[in-house]
């Protein structure tokens, strides 16, 4: 997989994120879990815990994506998972490179990222050639098509929380007129395919530094990738705006390949905790009661680590 050729941002921020699950489970069952934050230029997990219920049996493999995934076992009655983690982020927000170039889409494309060119089952790209040229086909090649797409989502898609369906492709989101980030992620990828342009699905933390959020959600978020000038950039059609302090836990193709759980059998997820903000460096650790008093973020004053 093609790596950034820029050099790797200051982490002066303090994160912490994590996540609280509860499987019931009526008979055998079978978990994917997604939780682990990747291998990722623009942060450093200091410290994570993971735990997986009372001694499930577990393994870790690395997908085909290069995500780290871990098999358990359930058992029946409850099944408990967590995962916290304090993570070092960049206080820059998203592509912060980008103001002296418009990255251009190339035409030989390496072959790793040939598969993210591609329709795939929630990012149906070949339904939407004729939309997708009529809209943005005179929008000049390269990043100014891929902001865009971005744009025209943000402004005709509504953001609608809680009405996420497991069952919507891009298509029939565009149809629908509103979503959840999943939503917005899966027609940013399709249209951007459309023109051949490399566009993979992310899922990860998103705290609100330099971003007040009135109703104080914290959930997993799904947003968009796209490969431009042998890079990968970010590109969040439900914010289209430049954030600060992603963290990245998983891409694929789409949603398939990006959720936090799959679940085989008889199971079903009963209690669900995400949390992520800002804490001030060394004051917060691994396990410690979740205690928002000492969040940081969640206003526009960005703040950083002291230096030293």
């Amino acid at each position: 997989m093609a790596t950034s050729s820029s050099p790797s941002p200051v982490l002066d921020v303090t994160v912490r994120v994590g996540c609280s699950l509860v499987y019931e489970v009526t008979g055998s069952a079978m978990l994917l879990l997604n939780l682990q934050p990747c291998r990722n230029r623009n942060h450093e997990v200091v410290f994570q815990a993971l735990s997986l219920g009372d001694n499930l049996p577990a393994e870790q493999f690395s997908d085909s994506h290069g995500n780290q995934v871990s098999r358990v076992q359930l058992r029946p009655g409850s099944n408990f998972f967590r995962h916290d983690a304090i993570v070092r982020v960049s206080s820059r927000p998203d592509n912060h490179d980008l103001v002296d170039r418009a990255p251009q889409a190339a035409v030989a494309l390496p072959p790793a990222v040939l598969r993210y060119a591609m329709p795939s089952r929630y990012c149906d790209s070949d339904k939407l050639a004729n939309f997708a040229w009529e809209k943005f086909g005179t929008v000049e090649h390269g990043w100014a098509r891929v902001q865009a797409i971005s744009r025209w989502i943000h402004d005709n898609l509504e953001y609608r929380y809680m009405s996420g369906r497991p069952d919507l492709s891009a298509w029939d989101v565009l149809q629908r007129g509103y979503g959840v980030c999943r939503d917005f992620a899966h027609l940013a990828i399709a249209l951007n395919r459309c023109f051949n342009v490399p566009a993979r699905y992310v899922t990860g933390h998103l705290p609100d530094i330099g971003w007040p959020d009135p109703e104080g959600h914290m959930d997993f978020h799904a947003y968009a990738e796209v490969y431009l000038g042998g890079e990968w950039f970010t590109t969040d059609a439900r914010f289209h705006a430049p954030r600060i302090g992603r963290i990245k836990v998983a891409c694929g193709q789409d949603a398939v390949d990006g959720a936090f759980s799959t679940i085989f059998g008889g199971a079903t997820l009963s209690y669900f905790q995400v949390w992520a903000y800002q804490v001030a460096r060394g004051t917060v650790g691994v396990g410690d009661p979740l205690d928002l008093t000492r969040r940081l973020d969640n206003q526009w004053t960005v703040r950083t680590d002291p230096t030293g």
